[in-house]
């Protein structure tokens, strides 16, 4: 009897050298595809992650198995821009860019990456349960390759702003009448704590005054002594900054009367808490997909905080807290006058009848 020796293997047999032959063919062009999937992104797309900061952006660059391709800073310059720029297509065939601080210090390298036509998103921060836990290291190349990740896996992105219109305009008009704001309260507050160590004579002199009433009178006392010059320079820099804080809000209100008369036009909404909603959608706002989202982004929304048998809600601290804001001073500004139907059952949120 002859002896059962297995199945034939004929993959361990060495192909013919025959011009023609087709299992030779085949084998050569199975291990050329072999030789080309070795390599990190010689086939398929890229995925980028930017880590941007205010004088370098790390970019990392993943190819479609994951494979880091590439890990590098750049200068946070117009040169660093063209050479990311080069880097990435370089690389490949981006299929999205993640970055961080699209609205900060990713602005300029998202509006470059943009004008080119790449896919930037807006990388969100990560979940509680993602971030680095006690006893890992934290640097601005394993956040950029976090990033790329997010790219790759579609998770926790967003659509960038693009701060190329009006909105633009009102965002840095509305950050100056805060700053204006700001430094009128701290000369009230300095002109204040001076007082209150100052000789009797000058105490009882603006005791009980209001705040504007009382940096209208202290130029009256810049000649007594150092004190008073310094008080006097205080009041010097609260009419200054009143009058810039004024002067903002009308540039403000005028844009919007421009541009987008509706946020005006709606009962309770002035000009500063209509900036700050058209902030928050920024110039762009086909990116919200529906009026949950932008409550979202504005935090108004409630998030369900449901265990077990317990059904229940909780507020939301998270999102804008500027729009937020402003969605509240409308709220109080309306039932304040009565009003106190929501905006949002009003057919365009129009004064009511009288």
């Amino acid at each position: 009897m002859e002896r059962y020796r297995g199945p034939e293997q004929p993959h361990s047999i060495a192909p013919r050298q025959c011009a023609v032959c087709p299992v030779q063919a085949s084998t050569e062009r199975t291990e050329r595809d072999m030789q080309n999937e070795s390599a990190p992104g010689a086939r398929g797309p890229v995925f980028c992650g930017v880590d941007t900061h205010a004088d370098s952006h790390w970019l990392c660059v993943l190819d479609w198995r994951g494979r880091k391709v590439l890990s590098r800073q750049f200068p946070a310059d117009a040169a660093g821009y063209e050479a990311l720029a080069g880097a990435i297509a370089a690389a490949g065939e981006p299929a999205c860019v993640a970055m961080e601080g699209t609205s900060s210090y990713g602005a300029g390298l998202t509006r470059h990456l943009a004008s080119l036509g790449m896919p930037v998103r807006e990388a969100l921060s990560p979940a509680r349960t993602q971030r680095r836990r006690p006893g890992q290291g934290k640097c601005d190349e394993s956040d950029a390759e976090r990033a790329a990740r997010a790219a790759m896996s579609g998770s926790r992105l967003g659509t960038p702003k693009s701060q190329d219109g009006w909105v633009d305009g009102v965002r840095c008009m509305l950050a100056a009448r805060s700053g204006a704001v700001k430094a009128r309260t701290s000369a009230i507050n300095t002109a204040r704590s001076l007082l209150t160590t100052a000789p009797e004579g000058l105490r009882s002199r603006f005791r009980g005054m209001g705040g504007p009433r009382l940096m209208e009178e202290l130029p009256s006392v810049r000649a007594e002594g150092a004190l008073g010059a310094a008080l006097g320079a205080l009041a010097d820099l609260w009419a200054a900054a009143r009058d810039a804080a004024l002067d903002m809000e009308r540039a403000i209100e005028a844009s919007l009367e421009e541009n987008c008369p509706a946020l005006l036009a709606m009962y309770g909404c002035g000009p500063v808490s209509a900036a700050k909603l058209a902030v928050a959608a920024g110039d762009n706002p086909g990116r919200l997909r529906s009026e949950a989202s932008f409550a979202a982004i504005c935090g108004a929304c409630p998030i369900p905080a449901s265990s077990g048998k317990t059904v229940r809600h909780r507020l939301n601290r998270g999102g804008d807290r500027q729009a937020n804001s402003a969605l509240h001073e409308i709220a109080r500004q309306r039932v304040m006058r009565g009003l106190a139907t929501p905006i949002w059952t009003i057919p365009g949120g129009t004064a009511p009848p009288p």
